[in-house]
């Protein structure tokens, strides 16, 4: 039997959060679902400076986080650099390959590390169940494809991806599948939410491991509750709360994404070592 070996990148730098938890479940879900034997590591990067060797294991999970996503000079920073530069080179240089899901705080350092555009603060912080619209290669996508147009998902986040270099995506053939919902009234370039960096690396503004019960433990908290509020009104947040659970916003989302990301690469690392 094949051991699959996962590793989980904890992004948090010790806040209290949902994110890990839904993870973390995700993950355990996947290994008393998978044929295959399961081996599932947590790495605490950037309050333990811990980080996984990228030849340990065959896929990884990089979580949010709070905080801004531009150097600061901490311990962690230049090591999870190398860590995105070694996963892509392995993936152009070796046989077999190494699979990368990316979410939030992660993929806005993945967007800085590779160039791709202007990651700035956003004007206030966003927070709240969101409409997010995939593009023609979001369409085509596997890890989209059985959404709908647009689909739901959870936002958390003080900074934003615009201003893609496309010009730097398309010399490393990497293609924005997904954007945030158009807003006529607001005169500001609609934020990037999803990214095919490559065959074996996937990205996500919004956090796809959200589930209904830790949103709402999420907006127990006043910064979120109060976020949500000033962006949508009152009339709004409570409609949120109350669709919390309908089956066609963040539970199909959280039912898709990272698990189909993770069925996929199993199968793709097993069928690398079966034609090696």
């Amino acid at each position: 039997m094949k051991k699959i070996r996962l590793a989980l990148l904890d992004m948090n730098n010790n806040h209290a959060n949902q994110g890990m938890r839904n993870i973390t479940e995700i993950a355990q879900t996947f290994k008393q679902n998978s044929d295959e034997d399961v081996v599932i590591e947590l790495f605490d990067v950037r309050y333990k400076n811990e980080m996984p060797r990228v030849e340990d294991f065959d896929i990884f999970i990089s979580s949010g986080g709070p905080g801004n996503p531009h150097r600061q000079g901490h311990a962690w920073e230049q090591p999870y650099a190398d860590f995105l530069t070694e996963v892509w080179e392995y993936n152009r240089n070796s046989a077999d390959r190494k699979f990368l899901f990316l979410i939030c705080h992660s993929f806005q350092l993945a967007a800085i590390h590779f160039k791709l555009g202007n990651i700035c603060k956003r004007k206030s912080y966003s927070f709240g169940v969101m409409p997010i619209h995939k593009n023609d290669h979001g369409e085509k996508d596997f890890l989209l494809k059985g959404l709908p147009e647009p689909f739901y998902g959870v936002d958390s986040r003080a900074y934003q991806f615009i201003e893609p270099n496309l010009r730097k995506m398309e010399e490393l053939d990497m293609k924005i599948v997904a954007l945030e919902k158009v807003r006529p009234h607001i005169h500001l370039e609609r934020a990037v939410m999803a990214i095919r960096f490559s065959d074996e690396i996937f990205g996500t503004q919004f956090h796809p491991e959200a589930n209904p019960e830790g949103m709402i433990k999420s907006l127990e908290i006043a910064k979120n509750r109060e976020a949500m509020i000033e962006n949508y009104g009152m009339e709004k947040y409570l409609e949120t709360v109350d669709r919390m659970n309908d089956p066609d916003k963040i539970l199909l989302t959280q039912t898709q994404i990272l698990p189909r990301f993770l069925e996929h690469a199993a199968k793709e690392i097993i069928r690398d070592l079966t034609t090696a």
